[in-house]
């Protein structure tokens, strides 16, 4: 039995819900970067970059974080407490914009994720990153994008990367066994889709998966927790040789991400969970 995205429309994680934390955490307030680097054509192949402030020193890991909204809404810097968050405790973080419904549908939106991949490995040493120290993020649609980026491997070899350019993967809250498409978020993001099959994480779990950290909270009617549970089950059925799974009482959907923000991390301890994993996950 399949497990489904609950019987209702994913809302988008609203910019209204970031901002008590963005207020605080504007870009440039704790971190330095770029803002609005293009690796692509179109206007929202556009990304933001946060590199920890008046650090020189070595070479610092990266992070490669994916909003969520449906596939149909979102923008980088709604998620700017995420950049700041997380460069503040000394990685250098991306977020970048990609095309949504129903301008494209799937595969597009992975697609757009694999390109960024690319420039980012291809370009991040200018900002004290480093190339081969690069791990994904992503909540809820992000966190679908996300695995999927890891797990099936065709998107990154399509763009000239090897999977094992990814050193490990956060999901945060992420719909990774969804079939059938019987809401109209689904029907309208994958609908196109000549194989379903093709369009679920759990079906690429694989043995050489690199270290997984999947979260949920437990008061999610979103996107059901069974989701991150069955896909943590799949990968240790395929012996994958590290998988986190980690639930968080009295969080819903978007609370998986406004917990990075300093102005609500006394909700839930998923920053310093989600730095401890990506640290030990560090080359």
């Amino acid at each position: 039995m399949t497990t489904r995205i609950a019987r209702r429309t994913i809302l988008p994680l609203l910019a209204g819900l970031a901002l008590p934390a963005c207020a605080a955490l504007r870009p440039g307030g704790l971190t330095e970067g770029a803002r609005d680097v293009a690796y692509g054509p179109h206007p929202r192949q556009r990304m933001d970059i946060y590199v920890p402030r008046g650090d020189r020193g070595a070479p610092k890991p990266v992070i490669f974080f994916i909003y969520g909204g449906s596939w149909a809404n979102g923008a980088k810097e709604t998620y700017s407490f995420v950049g700041d968050a997380l460069s503040a405790r000394g990685f250098v973080t991306v977020i970048a914009d990609y095309r949504l419904v129903p301008e494209v549908r799937f595969p597009v939106f992975i697609e757009d994720g694999a390109l960024a991949l690319r420039f980012v490995r291809d370009n991040i040493a200018r900002f004290g990153g480093a190339p081969r120290d690069l791990h994904l993020m992503g909540h809820s649609a992000g966190a679908y994008n996300a695995m999927m980026l890891t797990l099936d491997k065709r998107y990154l070899v399509a763009v000239g990367m090897r999977a094992s350019d990814i050193r490990s993967t956060v999901g945060l809250s992420g719909p990774y066994d969804f079939l059938p498409f019987d809401i109209d978020v689904t029907k309208e993001a994958f609908g196109n889709a000549r194989d379903p099959v093709q369009t679920q994480p759990i079906n690429f779990a694989r043995r050489d998966a690199p270290p997984i950290f999947l979260a949920t909270g437990l008061e999610d009617t979103t996107v059901l927790p069974r989701n991150s549970e069955r896909l943590a089950l799949a990968l240790r059925k395929a012996g994958a040789q590290s998988v986190s799974f980690k639930t968080y009482p009295g969080l819903g959907h978007a609370g998986t991400a406004t917990a990075l923000s300093r102005a609500l991390q006394w909700q839930a301890p998923i920053l310093n969970d989600v730095v401890v994993f990506l640290r030990n996950s560090a080359t």
